[in-house]
């Protein structure tokens, strides 16, 4: 994506078409603007041929941008557990790694990030209905990897709103539900988490169409990314009309709820009763 919108920076102040950016590679138009998008792979070549078309001349900056080409073609770590993950899936988590602030509604349970093993593994036991204990194992254990990120040292801003909804529906015994509970209260202590919870006595609110996931990233060049999963395929809009609506309705969502130290009262009234 970063490559791909350098390359639209460059040919756009040269004013140049991308049916003629197209023909320079040998490629056709739409051909650009998927890489532009960063929804396909990059050919050194292409890049080459591209650079030269838009007078980078510069040896320098022809580097870096050819040393980012070959860094957008390598497999990212979580492709080795492409076995146990739907096609759809490696493109979030992708997006995820390179996200600076993540912005998240649930309903259905406690969002992936904030997980605890055990109940992670009741999560994915009931999605992969059929699977075998190893199947199941991987799944878990990629969640667990994705979680690393949020707590480094350079972890993103994490933003979640859980719908009570998500905690009173149990996965797992009570033990699981009591140790996600007690997990939740302290991870959100965490400086880069923001951890609020929409009651139930609120009544209607903003979040009624369901799950949703906004991606920001570290450069201004990027465009947010509203993630909508859905049965057996994902939605990934980026349109500026479409990101709108989105962060209008987690704004309101996390207005609507109470803030982080009320949540964490609510969670441990809610401990106190399983």
């Amino acid at each position: 994506m970063l490559l791909g919108s350098h390359l639209r920076r460059l040919r756009e102040s040269r004013g140049i078409t991308r049916e003629a950016a197209g023909y320079s590679i040998r490629a056709s138009e739409s051909k650009i603007s998927r890489m532009e998008l960063g929804r396909v792979s990059f050919k050194t070549r292409d890049v080459e041929d591209l650079l030269t078309l838009y007078g980078v001349n510069d040896e320098a900056e022809r580097n870096a941008l050819l040393s980012l080409a070959r860094e957008a073609n390598v497999a990212g770590w979580w492709h080795s557990y492409s076995d146990v993950l739907p096609s759809w899936f490696p493109t979030y988590v992708g997006l995820e790694g390179a996200a600076s602030l993540i912005r998240a509604y649930e309903v259905q349970f406690v969002h992936g990030l904030v997980q605890t093993e055990a109940y992670a593994s009741a999560v994915v036991a009931r999605g992969m209905k059929g699977a075998s204990p190893a199947d199941i194992e991987r799944r878990v254990a990629l969640r667990l990897e994705r979680q690393k990120y949020l707590l480094s040292a350079g972890g993103p801003e994490f933003h979640v709103v859980l719908d009570e909804a998500a905690l009173r529906r149990p996965y797992g015994d009570r033990e699981v539900m009591r140790g996600q509970l007690q997990h939740l209260i302290e991870i959100s202590e965490r400086p880069n988490v923001r951890l609020q919870i929409m009651p139930f006595g609120f009544g209607g609110h903003s979040g009624e169409s369901g799950a949703f996931t906004i991606l920001s990233f570290p450069e201004s060049d990027l465009s947010d990314v509203i993630f909508l999963e859905q049965l057996t395929s994902a939605l990934y809009l980026d349109k500026a009309e479409d990101v709108t609506q989105y962060e209008k309705a987690m704004k309101e969502l996390q207005q609507d709820s109470p803030g982080p130290a009320e949540s964490r009262d609510l969670l441990r009234g809610l401990l106190q009763l399983s």
